[in-house]
């Protein structure tokens, strides 16, 4: 009997433990999010060099070099760093070596200076005129010297000067804060003026004898 009673017991404490319902699963951990990748930054704006002037774009050019002393003599970087605009058919150091070393020296000298600074104005004109402008033209405006020069267009060569000698353009519009330059390969010298032709002396009219 009391084996009975005891078997019943273990049964029933049996279906309790069957019947306790299961503990809820712990919720699963939520899943760790990759971290973002951080935005590429903006790339900075690069700003634009600024444009150099005619006299500070010859002096950045070591090509120019003579150019540059040949200004300085003539006293004439104050007057091309002017607001402008201006156009500067500028030789290069090869060009001014046509001229010959002696001669170029003679320029340079302070006695020569008014003659120097005609040669070098005219080389420039107080406007500005693209290689597009030139290539129409059969004549410059008047240069800073105050006389023309001629312009010359064959087989797309440009060439430019007088009867004293033509220089032939090799590179254009270089473009400057007041102004262009384009490039020549050889020096071009205003024509003398002419002095004025002095009349002849008039003859005497033959005296006659008084009868």
């Amino acid at each position: 009997m009391n084996k009975l009673i005891a078997l019943v017991a273990i049964a029933g404490l049996a279906t309790v433990a069957i019947a306790k319902p299961a503990a809820p699963a712990a919720p699963a951990a939520p899943k760790a999010e990759a971290p973002k990748a951080a935005a590429p930054a903006a790339p900075a704006k690069v700003e634009a060099a600024a444009k150099l002037d005619i006299v500070g774009t010859a002096v950045a050019n070591k090509d120019f070099s003579t150019l540059v002393a040949a200004l300085k003599a003539a006293g004439l970087v104050e007057a091309l760093q002017g607001k402008g605009p201006f156009t500067v058919f500028a030789p290069t150091n090869a060009a001014f070596e046509k001229l010959g070393k002696e001669k170029v020296e003679s320029l340079l000298k302070p006695e020569n200076k008014a003659a120097l600074t005609d040669v070098l104005k005219f080389h420039v004109i107080g406007a500005s005129v693209k290689a597009a402008d030139v290539v129409k033209m059969k004549e410059s405006s008047k240069t800073l010297q105050g006389s023309a020069f001629t312009i010359e267009v064959k087989d797309k060569t440009v060439k430019i000067g007088n009867k004293n000698g033509m220089a032939t353009v090799t590179s254009t519009d270089i473009e400057c804060s007041n102004g262009v330059i384009h490039v020549i390969d050889s020096v071009i010298t205003p024509v003398a003026a002419e002095a004025p032709k002095k009349d002849a002396p008039k003859a005497d009219a033959p005296k006659t004898d008084k009868k």
